[in-house]
């Protein structure tokens, strides 16, 4: 089923910078554009957020890197322009590219601010040849909305990911099963999808350097290094392996979620678990508050190099309950995470279901309702005397990297939008 798959992943070029110099040049055509020197935008440096978050291709000559502190950057290059972030204009950008992308087939997922997968496998007869379509649409994209984009062409979404991810910029790739061996094994395994830093430096320590040594290697002497589920996947990866659907997951994933920007970089488990608990308190409040359940507990990752990664698992039994959301959330951040260091966590609770309409679980036991009810009064006394009238004891101790009730909270409403 696979080999008949055609999917093409698109990725905007230096998508923050790309698109302040769109906006900027709309304004002013004689307007420096921002591509063509060295320039970043960058976040707030009185806050977390002083960092770049884009570089243009000069800067990226001088060594300029995303993730790196404004400070060091400017290090490198005196004459960096560095210019705020206005993340609802790359948010109306991002929308007004998906709207070009919806022309060539329904089967579009949204992947980030800057990235989208597109199912062509039933469409591409319409429109001719994947190359020829993909250099049209790229060509659409630059002269109807002033940016350029990568597009990978392969059959399924790893494979699309990873040649989108060849040079840039504006340029198409594709990458076959044909291919693989010639393009994508030669590789460091660090430009494996999946793969941070951390698994990066346990791989090599004991030989693995690319993707193709990773991709022969015996799967059962990896499950021991970098833990089983984990290490079937990315050994999967390595050898092109992926039966991930292209779904539009904005209103499939409809629901209540939260994530917050750390003070600082987390690599243990046991403090992302306590950021853990801090967003399931939240989410589990709220699908009380709203007397829905969710199917669906997801863990989104963003690493150092701002890197986005998430996992999800579909429940027994629906649930709102703070308690089972943070311990299938944990349990989920052991599956898929390698420690690479991140700085921002975020859980969202999806498949929202009705709790009316909810057939009860046969293994709920008195110790689960307990905790419900205990759940319940918890809210109760935060509803009338504010978040802060009950903490837990765990984020009573003075090194707590979050508050009890920490985040940026994010509802969807019925259409998959943010409210």
């Amino acid at each position: 089923m696979e080999n008949n798959r055609l999917i093409f992943h698109i990725d905007v070029n230096s998508a923050f910078l790309s698109w302040e110099s769109v906006y900027r040049l709309s304004l002013d055509p004689q307007a420096q554009d921002l591509r063509l020197i060295p320039s970043a935008v960058g976040g707030d440096a009185s806050k977390r957020h002083g960092i770049i978050l884009a570089k243009s291709t000069p800067a990226k000559k001088y060594g300029v890197t995303t993730g790196e502190p404004i400070t060091q950057a400017l290090k490198k290059c005196p004459q960096l322009l560095v210019v705020p972030s206005h993340f609802e204009l790359y948010t109306a950008y991002s929308e007004n590219l998906i709207r070009i992308l919806e022309e060539y087939t329904p089967d579009i997922e949204k992947f980030s601010i800057d990235e989208a997968f597109l199912d062509m496998t039933e469409t591409i007869h319409l429109f001719g040849g994947p190359l020829d379509t993909a250099d049209r649409i790229r060509e659409r994209i630059k002269n109807e909305l002033g940016f350029t984009v990568n597009i990978g062409i392969a059959p399924n979404k790893l494979l699309a990911k990873m040649a989108s991810d060849f040079r840039k910029p504006d340029l198409t790739h594709t990458l076959f099963y044909e291919e693989v061996a010639s393009k994508m094994w030669p590789l460091s395994i660090r430009e494996l999808f999946f793969v941070g830093s951390s698994a990066q430096k346990k791989m090599e320590s004991i030989g693995i350097h690319t993707i193709g040594q990773l991709a022969g290697y015996d799967v059962n002497l990896l499950k021991t290094l970098l833990g089983d589920k984990y290490a079937v996947l990315i050994h999967q990866y390595a050898n092109g392996i992926d039966n991930d659907p292209v779904a539009a997951k904005e209103p499939v994933n409809k629901g209540y979620g939260n994530s917050i920007t750390l003070s600082k970089d987390v690599s243990d488990y046991e403090t992302a678990n306590q950021v853990l608990l801090s967003l399931s308190e939240t989410v589990g409040a709220r699908l009380r508050t709203g007397h829905v359940l969710c199917s669906c507990i997801c863990v989104e990752l963003k690493d150092w190099e701002f890197r986005n990664i998430s996992h999800q698992m579909t429940l027994d039994t629906p649930t709102d309950s703070t308690q089972v959301i943070y311990q299938n959330a944990c349990r989920l951040l052991k599956e898929f995470w390698d420690q690479t260091p991140v700085r921002l966590i975020g859980v969202r609770a999806t498949k929202i279901n009705d709790n009316s309409y909810c057939q009860m679980s046969l293994f709920e036991t008195e110790q689960s309702q307990k905790m419900k009810d205990l759940e319940k009064t918890v809210d109760q006394l935060r509803s009338k005397y504010g978040t802060d009238i009950i903490k837990r004891a765990s984020f009573l101790q003075k090194d707590s990297i979050v508050d009890h009730a920490a985040g940026k909270a994010k509802h969807l409403n019925k259409n998959g939008k943010h409210q």
